[in-house]
């Protein structure tokens, strides 16, 4: 894929003015402390998930349940950061008229789920003697990610002698972009779909 500065850039481009919890969609990149390759390898143009990986996978795919309001585009693991598309339901996107909830066209909604913007504690539901759910912005949803994804990697290491991490397992910030256009979430879906293959051109990419 030709590159795209839009897509492929990871400097933060937070707007100042702009509301992240009101609706629209957001494509947002985690990566692991160091950039170190603990999720699984490329082979022959395939990501090939180890454990980390599909865990890291099923906790995304339940973030829909932490917090309702949200749906979950196109997605990947790749051996030292993911990639996902989260929507915020209930409005068009930013600069556009475009139905929320389209289907990429042929990507399976592969997936994990974003979190919170610091590593915390588990989310909570919206339940009697509980605290309130938390609110839908891309910083709690990636964060509350992060934070149960840890717990979850620290089990792992415990259990199933995964490899282990030194000091933290994600890097503290996270890259985060307005999706504006039906246009460009179909540019970065394309990106987050080929990712893989293009691999050994990743920024993030660490020769094994």
């Amino acid at each position: 894929m030709k590159y795209n500065p839009d897509i492929h850039h990871r400097r933060s481009i937070r707007l100042k003015h702009y509301d992240y919890s009101q609706s629209g969609a957001y494509f947002v990149t985690i990566c692991a402390q160091n950039k170190t390759c603990l999720f699984g390898d490329v082979i022959d143009a395939q990501m090939i998930l180890n454990g980390p990986g599909r865990m890291l996978q099923t906790e995304w795919d339940a973030l829909p349940k932490r917090f309702s309001g949200i749906e979950l585009d196109a997605f990947a693991v790749m051996p030292n950061h993911i990639h996902g598309i989260i929507f915020i339901v209930g409005a068009p996107l930013v600069g556009a008229r475009f139905v929320v909830g389209a289907q990429p066209s042929d990507q399976n909604r592969a997936g994990t789920r974003p979190d919170q913007n610091r590593a915390g504690t588990r989310p909570e539901q919206n339940r009697a003697g509980t605290r309130p759910a938390p609110t839908n912005t891309t910083g709690n949803i990636v964060g509350a990610f992060k934070s149960i994804a840890t717990h979850e990697y620290v089990i792992g290491i415990r259990q199933q002698q995964w490899l282990s991490f030194t000091g933290r397992l994600w890097q503290r910030n996270y890259y985060e972009h307005v999706i504006r256009s039906e246009h460009e979430l179909n540019k970065i879906r394309e990106y987050i779909i080929n990712n893989p293959l293009n691999w050994s051109e990743d920024e993030n990419y660490i020769s094994g």
